[in-house]
């Protein structure tokens, strides 16, 4: 049986524990990213109750095995994602705050932070993770093995595997989706101003048809009129002719 020493000098047995992400949610509430996948630098320190300075001087010594275990580092256009979080920093001399965007944030996965856990010497919150992973796993060598939960354990491995790497492609989908849906809403506002034009165009057409009725009314009594006066002069021309004889 490992003991918490050898968890924390070889890497190799903490990779024998990557698996075990529900150890963390049991010893500690997490608090993620509303993708529901990752963990800001911020929130790691706070989760283990250490400074995030001490998180930095980790990822500096183990970024292949963090990276390997799904941590990832933002920067450039992946930071315009709506996942990714704004920080405030203070103007010189104003003492005033203001939000400022990163110019690159790092992301953990659950399994990030279980790493981390098996690394993080300084820690209440990280020893009781470890303990809690040695003592499950002493109970579960004390137990017959089974084979179902052996081919379980590792169908859960490797869905966790998977989810790791949703998160990424979901960073670089964020921007994508963002300018969709700045393109709809200018097409709803030029949908919009048609159908505003369209109903100025029936207005004027209706008035044109009410002036061209009017105008068939009057044409129709100007014809009358021109009727009545022919048939006039048709009656006075014989007797003008009657007199002149």
């Amino acid at each position: 049986m490992p003991s918490e020493i050898a968890l924390l000098e070889s890497r190799a047995l903490r990779a024998d524990h990557l698996g075990r992400l529900d150890v963390l949610e049991k010893v500690k509430a997490l608090q993620l990213l509303p993708d529901g996948l990752h963990v800001t630098t911020e929130g790691v320190a706070q989760y283990f109750g250490v400074h995030k300075e001490a998180v930095h001087s980790l990822v500096r010594r183990h970024r292949d095995e963090l990276t390997s275990s799904g941590m990832v580092t933002l920067s450039g256009s992946d930071l315009r994602g709506p996942d990714v979080v704004k920080t405030t920093t203070s103007s010189e001399g104003a003492g005033e705050s203001y939000p400022q965007r990163r110019r690159h944030q790092r992301l953990f996965t659950r399994r990030a932070m279980l790493n981390i856990a098996m690394l993080l010497r300084d820690s209440d919150v990280a020893r009781c993770v470890r303990t809690y992973l040695l003592d499950t796993e002493e109970l579960r060598q004390g137990q017959v093995a089974d084979p179902r939960f052996d081919g379980l354990d590792r169908r859960v491995t490797n869905l966790e595997s998977s989810m790791a790497q949703v998160g990424p492609a979901l960073q670089e989908l964020g921007p994508v989706l963002q300018r969709m849906s700045l393109r709809l809403e200018t097409i709803d506002h030029r949908l919009d101003s048609m159908d505003r034009r369209f109903d100025g165009i029936d207005r004027r057409l209706d008035i044109t048809q009410q002036v061209i009725g009017a105008m068939s009314v009057r044409l129709t009594d100007v014809v009358e009129d021109v009727a009545d006066i022919k048939r006039q002069l048709h009656l006075k021309a014989p007797r003008q002719r009657r007199r002149k004889r």
